[in-house]
């Protein structure tokens, strides 16, 4: 037997205004899109904003549905339209943010199971990490390589 630990890299900061101007710009586009959330039933808002190699920014936001779990969320709003529209154009970047009682939240918001399984899954699709952004008001956390939040995550592995 062995045991063994996993740790993960992030960097903090204490709000977005200390980000480089384009993952600020990316902070206020997830800000926006979180605003036009349908979320009738949690009243939680969360927009999502990627980065695009070619520096497009597409987003995305929570769709919940009376019918749950037959909402989605923000992230894989964002990302499956990404990568519908352009498969080849490879994503950067992902800036997350939530808004609740009509206010951002103090601290990020961590994308839940399945979301990272997707985001596993993009990484290992454009053979390209992307870097991640969690936003609040009071704290900003950056992690270098997304694949850090699923470091055991789901794989097909085929027979040779």
């Amino acid at each position: 037997m062995k045991s063994k630990i996993i740790n993960i890299e992030y960097i903090e900061y204490n709000s977005i205004d200390e980000l480089g101007s384009q993952y600020n710009r990316l902070v206020e586009k997830a800000i926006e899109a979180a605003k036009y959330a349908y979320a009738p039933y949690s009243n939680f808002k969360v927009g999502a904003a990627l980065l695009m190699k070619d520096n497009t920014i597409i987003t995305g936001n929570n769709q919940e549905n009376a019918a749950y779990p037959s909402g989605l969320c923000a992230e894989r709003v964002a990302l499956f339209y990404a990568k519908s529209i352009n498969p080849d154009n490879v994503i950067v970047a992902l800036a997350i943010i939530a808004i609740q009682n009509n206010e951002i939240t103090d601290y990020p918001v961590s994308p839940c199971g399945s979301c990272r399984q997707v985001i596993a899954e993009v990484i290992e699709r454009q053979k390209n990490t992307i870097v991640l952004i969690l936003a609040g008001k009071n704290k900003v956390f950056l992690i270098p390589d997304a694949l850090q939040l699923l470091p055991l995550k789901f794989s097909f592995v085929k027979e040779k």
